[in-house]
């Protein structure tokens, strides 16, 4: 509860600091000089931006207990609405990319701690941290550059396609204009995973019990079996850390590929200094990190038997 009233705290405080103001984001520019202190007055009440900062978030608090996140300044519409509309697309990314990432970066590290120190293992060790040193952005570009411009294989632009297809038609053209986006989100969380899956087996081909396996003469598959389990508790809290972390990152490569998801909406909100879809969508996503760690928590026992407490699932 405290993590989740220092997220809305900030998430009403993060937008304000931003320079600029919302009202004038209202009002065209040939008409700024014409509107009087009166109208911007009206304008800005009928939003819920008049008053002190302390009294908008006694209103935001009020707003916020009822489940009302408040009108887009931007939009003109609920932002309960906006955040509802563009959710799925980026939990299609974020979700996709999370699972592959972890999947991918967790096979790749365990691969390397088998084969600690031999050239395999610094070839993919070097490919991997070159690959997570590019921000997300830029993957995302590289990626256009190579499947859209060149080999002209997969679309750039939006979600849905543009003619008339239903049914499996319509599936498989959004099934292709999402692969770019996961692609590049995935890339980018793979890094973490590797480095988390590596560090932790090679942490457990040390600990005794796997030497014990290995002196009763279970072969080499057996004794990586044993180590790979243990070490599945951290690369699945990193997995967990990376919706955050690709949430984060949902923002420019949805800017990228003109994807109407969440992460677009907040970077058009940010140009237009749009508060309310500003504070709904931190809050949002905040929530999700949070319900993540939670999930990661309740998870753990099945994963490693030693966290378990008397009465827990398992014992």
């Amino acid at each position: 509860m405290l993590v989740l009233a220092v997220a809305i705290v900030l998430n009403f405080a993060l937008p304000r600091l931003a320079p600029g103001d919302p009202i004038d984001f209202l009002i065209p520019a040939e008409q700024a000089n014409r509107v009087t202190p009166e109208q911007r007055e009206a304008l800005a009440s009928a939003y819920g931006l008049d008053g002190s900062t302390g009294q908008q978030f006694v209103l935001y608090l009020k707003n916020l207990a009822k489940g009302d996140l408040g009108t887009s300044t931007r939009y003109g519409a609920p932002v309960r609405e906006l955040l509802a509309d563009r959710l799925p697309w980026t939990l299609l990314l974020v979700g996709t990319s999370v699972v592959l990432s972890m999947l991918i970066g967790a096979a790749l590290g365990f691969r390397s701690a088998w084969r600690r120190g031999s050239g395999s293992d610094v070839r993919t060790l070097t490919g991997v941290m070159v690959l997570d040193s590019f921000p997300p952005f830029f993957v995302a570009l590289l990626l256009v550059l190579v499947f859209s411009v060149q080999l002209r294989l997969l679309p750039v632009f939006g979600a849905l396609p543009g003619s008339d297809a239903q049914g499996l038609e319509f599936a498989l053209e959004v099934a292709r204009r999402a692969i770019l986006p996961i692609a590049a989100l995935t890339l980018s969380g793979i890094g973490s995973a590797f480095l988390v899956a590596r560090s932790a087996a090679v942490t457990e081909l040390g600990e005794d019990y796997v030497t014990m396996a290995a002196a009763k003469g279970l072969d080499g598959a057996g004794v990586r079996r044993h180590a790979r389990r243990n070490a599945l508790v951290p690369v699945w809290t990193v997995g967990m850390l990376n919706v955050g972390a690709l949430f984060g990152g949902a923002a420019p490569v949805e800017t990228v590929f003109a994807y109407p998801g969440l992460g677009r909406l907040i970077y058009e909100s940010v140009l237009s200094r749009d508060y309310p879809v500003l504070q709904g969508a931190f809050l949002l996503i905040a929530a999700g990190v949070i319900a993540a760690n939670l999930i990661a928590e309740l998870v753990y026992p099945y994963l490693d038997p030693r966290v378990r407490r008397p009465g827990a699932v398992g014992s």
